[in-house]
C-alpha cells in the first residue's frame, strides 16, 4: 500500500483545496456540537449508569463518514493516476580479471587475521560495486589456474573469493604465471576496456612464464594492470615452516616486496602500482581502482500512466451512502 502511494500523482492538483471545505465544515460541526451542550440539575444518575446506549456512543460516526466521503470525492476530482515507471540500462562495462596471491606467507598476521582474508573481504566488496560489469578470477602461487572465467554473476564470484585457501597450490609465488593467466582470460574480449588488479605479497620465486614477460603480453592485448603489494613494513608473523600435520609453523620475518617488479608491470601496461601496509590502505586501493575505471552507463526511463480516480470515487460515494443509511435506520438522525 505504501509503494502504491508513492506511485500516485495527480493530473489536477489544484483540484485538492476544495478538501479545505469538508474539513472545515467538520470542524464547525464538532465545535457547534459542543457549543450546545446543555446541564440541568437532576436528583439521581442512577439512570444514566452505563454510559447511555450504543446509538448515543456512535452518534460522531455519520459525520466522520461524510468527512471521509467527501475528501475521497474531491481526491478523484484531482485525477490520481498511478505512474508505472520502466528503465532500460545501457552499460557499456569492463571486463575485469582479479589475480591473488595464494603462497603460504598471505597467512602473515601483520593483518588481522591474515593477509588473505582481508584481500578477500575487500576485493568481496570492490566485486559488489561493479554490477554492469564482467569480473573473473585467477590465483597464484607456484602455479596458477583460473578460479572464475568472467562473468556478470556476483554471487558466484563472491563465493569462490570467500572459499580461497592457502595451500590448494604448490607454495611458492609465480607473479608471471599469475598475470600470464588473467590475461589468457582478458585477450579475446570485445570490451573496451580490460583490467587486471594482481595483488601479491612477495618475490617472483618461481613459475615458467617471467614476470615482465607476461607484463608484454598484456601489453599486446591491451590490458591494463593494477598491482598491488599487500604487507606492513619490518617484519611479520610469518609462516617460515609446516609441520607433518599440515599445521603452519610461524616466526618474525622481514617482509619482502619486489616493488620495483610490480612497478614496472603497472606502469608498462598503463596501470597503477599501490602499497597497502594495513587494511584502510587496501580499501582505498579498492576505491581508487574504482573511480579510476568507471563503467559507462546510460539510462532511459519511460512512464506509463493509469487512471484511478474511479477507486477514489467508488470509496467515497460508498462512504456517503453509508453515512446515509445510519442516519435514515438504526441511528435515526435528522440531520
Amino acid at each position: 500500500m505504501i509503494e502504491y502511494l508513492r506511485n500516485i500523482e495527480f493530473v489536477s492538483p489544484y483540484f485538492l483545496l476544495l478538501g479545505l471545505v469538508p474539513l472545515l465544515w467538520y470542524i464547525w460541526r464538532f465545535l457547534s456540537k459542543k457549543n450546545t451542550d446543555t446541564t440541568f440539575t437532576i436528583s439521581t444518575s442512577d439512570a444514566f449508569e452505563g454510559g447511555g446506549s450504543w446509538r448515543t456512543k456512535l452518534t460522531w460516526l455519520p459525520d466522520l463518514l461524510r468527512l471521509g466521503g467527501l475528501l475521497f470525492l474531491v481526491l478523484s476530482l484531482a485525477r490520481p493516476q498511478l505512474s508505472l515507471k520502466e528503465e532500460t540500462v545501457n552499460a557499456e562495462g569492463i571486463d575485469i580479471m582479479l589475480a591473488i596471491d595464494l603462497s603460504s606467507s598471505m597467512l602473515a598476521k601483520d593483518f588481522e587475521p591474515d593477509r588473505l582474508e582481508v584481500s578477500k573481504q575487500v576485493a568481496e566488496d570492490f566485486v559488489r560495486n561493479r554490477k554492469y560489469d564482467r569480473l573473473g578470477l585467477a590465483v597464484f602461487a607456484g602455479e596458477a589456474f583460473t578460479q572464475c572465467p568472467l562473468t556478470t554473476d556476483q554471487s558466484i564470484l563472491i563465493d569462490f573469493l570467500q572459499a580461497l585457501s592457502v595451500g590448494i597450490l604448490e607454495d611458492g609465488t609465480a607473479i608471471g604465471m599469475g598475470l600470464a593467466t588473467a590475461v589468457n582470460r582478458l585477450k579475446d574480449s570485445e570490451s573496451e576496456s580490460k583490467i587486471v588488479i594482481l595483488l601479491t605479497d612477495g618475490v617472483n620465486n618461481t613459475g615458467y612464464i617471467d614476470p615482465e614477460t607476461a607484463a608484454e603480453i598484456a601489453r599486446e592485448y591491451d590490458v591494463k594492470v593494477y598491482t598491488i603489494g599487500v604487507g606492513s613494513a619490518g617484519n611479520a608473523l610469518t609462516p617460515v615452516n609446516r609441520r607433518s600435520n599440515g599445521q603452519y609453523i610461524f616466526r618474525n620475518a622481514k617482509v619482502q616486496i619486489d616493488e620495483r617488479l610490480l612497478q614496472k608491470i603497472s606502469s608498462s601496461t598503463g596501470g597503477k602500482y599501490y602499497r597497502a601496509k594495513d587494511r584502510n590502505q587496501l580499501e582505498a586501493i579498492y576505491a581508487e581502482i574504482d573511480r579510476l575505471e568507471k563503467t559507462k552507463i546510460e539510462v532511459n526511463v519511460f512512464k506509463r500512466y493509469q487512471d484511478e480516480f474511479r477507486y477514489f470515487l467508488l470509496i467515497g460515494l460508498g462512504l456517503l451512502l453509508f453515512e446515509l443509511l445510519l442516519r435514515k435506520t438504526v441511528l435515526n438522525i435528522l440531520s
